[in-house]
């Protein structure tokens, strides 16, 4: 008889023999011509894989490429992705996978609307820099934001990265204390914080994978959990929580902290869910002392979260908030910093220019403010955000059972993010590699197992989801 978290064996994508459709192409005339946005596993909405020759692509990229947050043992090539509609990929031997890893794909793949919207902007106007003139899609976009935000939420400065958005938003909180006359440069996050990899964002974190060679540029006050991950997500450890910031953020009037920089899941930090209530509490102690309140909406935002923003979710509002990776679908580089006009006029004391000194050449790209608003249209046409809080909350239903499976501690999720959490990083390593064997892409974070499937997933999508995971643990457990 079967353990009660077992399940039958996980359905393995279809892998096409000789799909008809071809994947979108630009024509002629500037137009988008795309196939129908309909789940890969649908006859006639595959793609056609480009013919190449797969030794010599996998040989370019060990001999060129170097891959991000990877040890120089490992052989990323092995697994080479050629193409993608909806919720799968396949990689150059033509082998399917349902994608539950890409931390950024809100509309999947091939959508068509994004296509031409991206094709439509790229043949008026590709982009203009922002430092010289203003062009529509920033406008737009940055309305559009202000729309789905608290109504004091107005000003967005537009980037190219989450990373560098928080640069940004360290820069500007530290900057409205000087132009107050009354300086405060300290920040007060979470230790297991993930805010980037440039040098600014990337010292906050106490996290080995971000520790650094050079010296702490702000002076940082880190949080400590005070309770394992599985205890923590309770409504019980909110006192404990709350606690712990409150010491952090002190009443010595000359040493309040500049910002109070958070995430409301945190995600690298090892796939952890906050006590609901956390962040409302936690502008309440930051409108005691007078603090900013910097949220990190980079993974949550755009619908993951179950929400347009996770701030919504409790109805609070920061003084900024960062966000990026849903912000276009994955499928043009942008984040956007929001702030309170508040803290926006102050910046025209800037003793230099009287605004803002930051910036990049590319920032507000109009071909990427071109996508964000395509894919705000899908999220909104669709209702994505909601359903990814229903569709979550189901998946979750059928995956807790797996609480009881040997290796497993903890089965969590928030929105259309879902984490199993084993004993150990070794064994999710394993559950990985053995999902990958049966055609289901994950993500790892320590001893984590986290499923992040595109929100227009279907429901034949999720629920290879639910078996990859059921198989894939069943075998490590074996």
């Amino acid at each position: 008889m079967n353990a009660p978290w077992t399940t039958a064996e996980p359905r393995r994508p279809e892998t096409p023999a000789a799909p008809a459709d071809r994947p979108p192409t630009a024509s002629t005339d500037g137009s988008a011509t795309a196939a129908p946005h309909r789940s890969a596993g649908v006859p006639g909405a595959r793609p056609t894989p480009p013919a190449v020759d797969r030794e010599a692509v996998r040989e370019r990229d060990r001999r060129h490429v170097w891959h991000t947050w990877t040890p120089l043992a490992a052989d990323r090539s092995a697994l080479t992705v050629s193409h993608g509609a909806g919720h799968q990929v396949w990689d150059i031997d033509g082998r399917a996978y349902v994608d539950a890893s890409a931390l950024n794909s809100t509309c999947g793949y091939a959508h068509p609307d994004v296509l031409r919207a991206i094709v439509d902007q790229a043949s008026r106007l590709h982009h203009f820099d922002l430092s010289v003139a203003g062009h529509r899609p920033a406008g737009l976009l940055a309305e559009r934001l202000a729309g789905h935000l608290p109504a004091d939420l107005t000003k967005t400065l537009f980037v190219n990265s989450g990373s560098e958005g928080f640069d940004a938003a360290l820069m500007m909180a530290v900057s409205y204390w000087a132009h107050l006359g009354r300086p405060r440069s300290r920040v007060v996050t979470f230790a297991r914080s993930y805010h980037g990899a440039t040098l600014l964002s990337r010292s906050l974190s106490t996290l080995p994978r971000n520790r650094h060679l050079l010296a702490e540029p702000l002076p940082v006050t880190r949080v400590e959990l005070p309770l394992e991950a599985r205890e923590l997500r309770h409504a019980d450890s909110l006192p404990a929580l709350l606690a712990a910031f409150e010491q952090a953020i002190g009443h010595d009037p000359d040493d309040l902290p500049a910002a109070v920089v958070v995430e409301p899941f945190l995600n690298v930090g090892g796939a952890v869910m906050l006590p609901p209530g956390f962040l409302r509490e936690l502008r309440a102690l930051c409108d005691a002392t007078g603090t900013l309140l910097v949220l990190d909406e980079v993974f949550t935002a755009y619908g993951r979260c179950g929400a347009m923003f996770a701030t919504l979710r409790e109805g609070v509002t920061p003084d900024i908030l960062v966000s990026s990776k849903g912000l276009s679908g994955g499928y043009v580089p942008i984040a956007a910093v929001t702030v309170r006009q508040r803290v926006h006029d102050t910046f025209d004391r800037d003793p230099v220019i009287g605004g803002l000194r930051y910036g990049h050449t590319t920032s507000g790209h109009a071909v990427a403010c071109a996508a964000g608003l395509a894919t705000l249209d899908v999220l909104e046409r669709q209702r994505l955000p909601e359903r990814a809080e229903r569709l979550g909350a189901d998946l979750l239903r059928r995956l807790a059972p797996l609480a009881d499976a040997p290796g497993v501690v903890d089965v969590r999720g928030l929105g259309l993010i879902l984490v199993v959490e084993t004993a150990a990083p070794e064994l999710a390593t394993d559950v990985l590699a053995r999902a990958r064997e049966n055609g289901l892409l994950l993500r790892q974070v320590g001893a984590a197992v986290m499923a992040v499937p595109p929100l227009v997933i279907d429901d034949e999508g999720a629920t290879a989801v639910v078996d990859g995971l059921y198989g894939a643990v069943s075998a490590t457990a074996g």
